[in-house]
């Protein structure tokens, strides 16, 4: 881990109903927890690496490795994938004695975050969050299908990395490919996620085809009722510009902010301007 070094960081695994959870923790305060994105080879280590050492002067921070991907139990809930995962953070936060905390998302970790908030009974015990390039719309392109194709190859995981940074010294970079490649593949990872990906193939019962999928409704952010920052990397290869304003537009008092230089992952590429805008925003 690169900044974490000056910060003393634990390594810890707990049991959270019966499943292994790996998590980060280090500093004291008032708690953060981070939540990293969904691609194939994500951990919680890659996403906030660049994060943990600059919010653990000031708070305890704890960084789960979701549920399929790290050190976390590699499972799959086929009916409510989602809901499982941010169930098991709701879950993990009781088992560390966290009632109320600010949290943050990067992509998959974002869009729990904001799915949560949305719904009837929140199970996070969110007092303000960031969203990170997490919310709205995914753009089909080359980028977005590197996330959806990966094959479990070297090759397949730097065009991965390609789609997620717009530095391209980080595709060019053959160890932190490896790096990603490894975690990718590490026992039980690649199947779990993909796994996660499987669609029905179409029956020859009529009764049991799929109709066509009706259009998506667009979620509640009204409902919304703790404080929310948006983030926006101005170079997102996988988001349509100007799609952070547009959501914080539609939820009470919440606020955008585009990150120049930045493709999916502003706390890993810009660290020094996601730092200082999270430790500012948690302070309130």
């Amino acid at each position: 881990m690169n900044d974490v070094a000056a910060v003393p960081v634990s390594r810890r695994t707990i049991v959270v109903d019966g499943l292994v959870t790996g998590f980060l923790e280090a500093g004291e305060g008032d708690p953060v927890v981070l939540l990293h994105g969904g691609e194939f080879g994500a951990e919680a280590e890659f996403a906030w690496e660049n994060t943990i050492a600059a919010l653990a002067g000031r708070h305890r921070v704890l960084a789960p490795d979701l549920l399929g991907f790290g050190r976390s139990a590699k499972v799959v809930d086929f009916v409510d994938g989602r809901g499982m995962r941010i169930r098991h953070v709701a879950r993990f936060c009781a088992a560390l004695g966290i009632g109320s905390a600010c949290f943050a998302g990067n992509s998959m970790g974002a869009v729990m975050l904001l799915t949560d908030a949305v719904s009837d009974a929140p199970a996070l015990p969110v007092s303000r969050m960031v969203t990170i390039c997490g919310g709205g719309e995914i753009l089909r392109n080359p980028h977005s299908d590197a996330l959806y194709e990966y094959d479990a190859t070297l090759p397949a995981m730097r065009r991965i990395v390609e789609a997620l940074f717009h530095d391209p010294s980080y595709p060019a970079d053959d160890g932190y490919v490896r790096r990603r490649y490894e975690s990718s593949v590490a026992p039980g990872a690649w199947e779990s996620i993909a796994a996660a990906r499987f669609r029905r193939p179409a029956s020859e019962d009529p009764a049991a085809v799929a109709s066509p999928a009706a259009p998506r409704s667009e979620p509640a952010y009204d409902r919304i009722s703790v404080p929310v920052l948006v983030v926006e990397g101005e170079h997102d290869k996988l988001k349509p510009p100007g799609w952070a304003a547009e959501i914080a537009a539609r939820i009470p008092g919440g606020s955008s902010v585009v990150v120049e230089g930045a493709g999916h992952c502003p706390q890993i590429e810009r660290p020094e301007i996601m730092n200082k805008l999270l430790l500012d925003f948690f302070a309130g």
